[in-house]
């Protein structure tokens, strides 16, 4: 058996937990997970996270989705993940790399999303390099809320703001640092927002 190399593999994860503060969490979770077309995505819920994983594209676009469709019930959400690839350890065998690039998710509603980010650039010795070029890119995108340890604020509407994050793990990555890990934190429709 080959040993498996650092950054080979062209698959995208996302293992991520939805929280929704409501006695009817079940039915948030599981009504977004439906509403949202995974068709394009490996997925797996366990009882305590879900992973997508496949081609970036879909990855985030699926992610958007289930987020803003428990969004969209109205009640304060929460969601924290982990996206990453490059990992040695995955591998092509049960994921769609071969889907087209179409999107299938595409509902525009707008919603206000609170969150916080890191990059792990791994096996980069400049990665406070790039750290500081993504933060750069939200302040111009007009995403960037604060700066705060272990993280950064990113905040805006839904769309900007997953836009941002995918276009931050693309730029992250280069041909010769590959393995990349980004964390995510959201809050949504929470009280403290004020209406935002």
């Amino acid at each position: 058996m080959e040993p498996l190399q650092c950054g080979t593999s062209p698959i995208v994860g996302f293992r991520f937990s939805l929280h929704p503060m409501t006695g009817d969490f079940i039915g948030v979770i599981k009504g977004a997970l439906k509403e949202t077309d995974t068709s394009n995505v490996w997925m797996h819920t366990d009882d305590v996270s879900t992973v997508i994983r496949g081609k970036q594209n879909h990855v985030f676009n699926v992610a958007k989705a289930i987020t803003l469709h428990a969004a969209k019930t109205g009640e304060h959400v929460a969601l924290s993940g982990t996206f990453s690839i490059g990992c040695p350890g995955d591998s092509a065998g049960d994921v769609y790399l071969e889907k087209d690039d179409v999107l299938l998710n595409n509902d525009s509603t707008k919603q206000y999303v609170s969150s916080q980010f890191a990059l792990y650039p791994m096996n980069n010795p400049d990665y406070m390099a790039v750290i500081y070029r993504e933060v750069d890119r939200a302040k111009e995108r007009g995403v960037f809320n604060d700066s705060m340890h272990y993280a950064s604020g990113i905040h805006g509407d839904i769309h900007d703001v997953f836009s941002f994050y995918e276009e931050a793990f693309t730029n992250a990555r280069s041909e010769k640092h590959r393995h990349l890990v980004m964390t995510v934190s959201m809050s949504i429709n929470s009280p403290s927002h004020g209406g935002a």
